[in-house]
């Protein structure tokens, strides 16, 4: 493998952290956020050295050969405990537990980071091998055990990680359950790639020689892994963003025929500030609401609570649930309204209106359900063609 091979997969890894940054400093305190940033960061920084360039220039600007080893092993270490945490508060729990179990792994993989770090200063390592120290160094005391201890615990991650995801995805369901089995089936590799690595050395404790496992078959195993694992990390979470996309501009969609039901009585034709097109979808809901809900204020006064009784016992006869009917009721008397007050353009039912109840009274609304009535319900249809025209003494009689 190049440097491309490991450069690659690191500037991907940039990008992404670069993407969470903004998210990252609004949500600090979000345990789940922290982990996936670091998890990200991690990632970047261990292909980005353990590449074989980065490793030359690391030994030569410190000028202790193979100082990189234990650095980069170091990195492998806290990314594994990276890994497990971010596990750990993605499937949430009890905040102490969580709390608890996460400072377990960030406290047993810093203390192989120092295990590690102690290990090759005691060592005796003097020829650089950019690619086959593990080897070439598998009888040199101290080197040998640094090399069995970072194998150990990239074992001891690849199968807790297995447990947990396995765990986790008998329990869920989706695309949570698939990003769960890629996560484990990536983190699979690391046992294939110990294996390898541990062969060959104990080929060289026993005088053989197959310094190829270690040199060119489990970098590859590493790699695969590393990256069906950030598939898995990443497709939950990419595919939940797309699916709230999804609803969101579906929410804003299904809310059209009522929007436009109440355009003529809206005051966002003269609203002063719009909002572009471009802007997020659930801001583009929430002035779509707010239109809704001026137009029904302006409304107010031409409500026909008659309209909305006939309405709804209509739409329970035809069927309808209580809910259903509900939306039906309100989008008929909406709709009778919005003619009401269309042959009152000289504003006399409001300007003899005496004053009301808060509107807010009756209860809350489905406006996604009156919108979808408004355009297949028959009830509101007829409430539509049959409207009248409230009078004044109308208005005077009606309750609010």
């Amino acid at each position: 493998m190049d440097g491309s091979s490991y450069y690659i997969p690191a500037v991907a890894m940039g990008i992404a952290l670069a993407f969470k940054a903004p998210a990252l400093i609004r949500s600090w305190r979000d345990p789940l956020m922290r982990s996936v940033c670091v998890l990200l960061a991690l990632a970047g920084l261990v292909f980005a050295f353990a590449a074989p360039p980065t490793i030359a220039a690391v030994n030569h600007v410190t000028g202790i050969p193979n100082v990189s080893a234990p650095l980069v092993y170091c990195l492998l270490s806290a990314f594994s405990a990276s890994c497990l945490v971010l596990i750990v508060n993605w499937r949430g729990g009890p905040p102490d537990v969580t709390r608890r179990i996460s400072r377990r792994w960030i406290t047993g993989y810093g203390a192989v980071s120092v295990a590690l770090v102690l290990l090759f200063v005691l060592g005796d390592a003097p020829v650089e091998h950019l690619r086959d120290l593990d080897t070439y160094y598998a009888n040199t005391p101290f080197i040998r055990e640094m090399i069995i201890l970072y194998l150990v615990s990239l074992t001891v991650a690849g199968v807790a990680m297995n447990v947990m995801c396995w765990r986790w995805a008998l329990q869920v369901h989706g695309w949570l359950r698939t990003g769960l089995l890629i996560i484990a089936f990536g983190f699979m590799f690391n046992i294939p790639y110990s294996a390898t690595k541990f062969i060959a050395v104990v080929a060289r404790w026993n005088g053989g020689d197959l310094d190829y496992l270690s040199t060119y078959v489990a970098p590859v195993l590493a790699s695969v892994g590393a990256q069906v694992s950030a598939v898995g990390f990443c497709l939950p979470l990419a595919c939940q963003r797309i699916g709230d996309s999804w609803s969101t501009w579906s929410t804003y969609r299904r809310l059209g025929p009522l929007w436009r039901e109440l355009r003529s009585v809206s005051a966002h034709r003269i609203r002063t500030v719009q909002i572009a097109w471009w802007s997020p979808a659930e801001l583009q809901v929430t002035q779509r609401e707010s239109d809704i809900h001026d137009g029904m204020l302006n409304l107010y006064p031409y409500f026909d609570p008659r309209v909305r009784s006939r309405a709804h016992e209509a739409a329970l006869a035809a069927g309808s649930d209580p809910a259903q009917a509900q939306a039906e009721a309100d989008a008929a008397m909406v709709t009778a309204a919005v003619r009401a007050k269309e042959s009152d353009p000289e504003g006399r039912v409001i300007n003899s209106a005496e004053p009301t109840a808060d509107p807010s009274t009756t209860g809350p609304r489905d406006l996604v359900r009156m919108s979808i009535a408004l355009r297949q319900s028959p009830v509101v249809a007829a409430a539509r063609e049959q409207a009248p025209t409230r009078s004044e003494s109308d208005f005077h009689e009606q309750p609010h």
